[in-house]
């Protein structure tokens, strides 16, 4: 293999419109990442199939939503290279090859796979491509032979398991891939808006990133906070409250804010002054994103351009790949 080179995978399912979970846990590293590594984003259409296969018309419409919300963040495709995942099949062959160097019981230890089958309901009725989608995600990062992965700690097993493919692939087939290296996030995990869960699309406890300054407001109202904070001048709870959760992530006045938990620890501070301060706090975030995004999404055929133009590129540099595993396989029957 060449000398190291470091090469970033990054990417998001195309099942819904993208939250502040995502500017925390994914956005705010990439625009990092994009200015210090070559980087490739995947909207991952085809992994998106493994639990909507029934309704692909979602899928479809969110390839286009992501794309805005990323590129409204700040990504550059000019530093990163935006591609959907169904447009390279070499992927998809890559992961048949793999398949073959996992076992089922492999397969089903992941503890990623498992807890999401539990999130999502599954048991014996599971879709082969969703117990099977960490070999896949194998083959989304090493078919561009990235090294560098940003994840959540969650998805850790994932990395775990690519590389455990790799290093076989390699061991059976000649040195081919790479070692993957996880960068995870010292971001918190944010809360949902009831502070029970994470903030997820699926659960639509979120605030959205294209979201109208009055829905920020609205839903920021409506967010958990201390259920026996009743009354202004009682003494209420910091521990747990979702709206003081969300101002240490994002509120930069930290004196401001350490002062304001004194104050609600000994009571004589509302809910809703502190609601309202979040609120604005968050729509000076997505203020810029908001404009950004409005004037990207009035012209949504260059927005496919730069996916297209990403995908073809991407595409060349995955039958690169494909034709050095082809040669270690012994299945290159027609070049040399």
């Amino acid at each position: 293999m060449k000398a190291k080179e470091t090469i970033v995978l990054t990417g998001d399912r195309p099942t819904g419109r993208l939250h502040f979970g995502h500017f925390v846990g994914s956005i705010r590293n990439r625009l990092k990442l994009q200015e210090e590594s070559k980087m490739y984003y995947m909207i991952a259409d085809a992994q998106a199939l493994t639990d909507n296969a029934e309704n692909p018309e979602k899928v479809r419409a969110n390839v286009l939503e992501v794309a805005l919300d990323n590129l409204a963040c700040g990504l550059d495709p000019a530093k990163a290279t935006m591609f959907i995942q169904s447009t390279i099949p070499e992927i998809a062959e890559l992961a048949l090859y793999f398949l073959n160097l996992v076992t089922l019981a492999r397969a089903q230890r992941n503890p990623t796979v498992k807890d999401e089958m539990k999130q999502k309901g599954f048991g014996a009725d599971v879709p082969l491509g969703f117990l099977a989608y960490p070999i896949s995600q194998a083959a989304d990062i090493l078919c561009v032979k990235a090294n560098r992965i940003p994840v959540g700690n969650d998805q850790l097993p994932m990395i775990e398991q690519a590389n455990e493919i790799a290093e076989k692939f390699n061991r059976l087939y000649g040195d081919t891939f790479p070692h993957v290296e996880a960068v995870t996030s010292i971001s918190p995990r944010l809360p949902g808006l009831d502070g029970k869960a994470k903030m997820s699309k699926s659960l639509d406890n979120a605030i959205y990133l294209a979201d109208t300054r009055e829905e920020v407001e609205r839903k920021v109202m409506l967010m958990y906070t201390d259920p026996k904070h009743i009354h202004v001048d009682e003494p209420g709870h910091v521990d747990g409250n979702t709206v003081f959760e969300y101002l240490d992530v994002f509120d930069t006045k930290t004196e401001e804010v350490a002062d304001l938990k004194k104050q609600y620890k000994k009571g004589g501070l509302g809910d809703v002054v502190l609601k309202k301060r979040l609120a604005a706090v968050l729509n000076e975030i997505l203020d810029p994103v908001r404009t950004r995004r409005s004037k990207l999404a009035e012209d949504p055929d260059a927005v496919m351009h730069i996916l297209k133009a990403g995908s073809e590129k991407t595409r060349k540099a995955v039958q690169e790949t494909m034709e050095e595993v082809k040669r270690g396989m012994h299945i290159n029957y027609f070049t040399h």
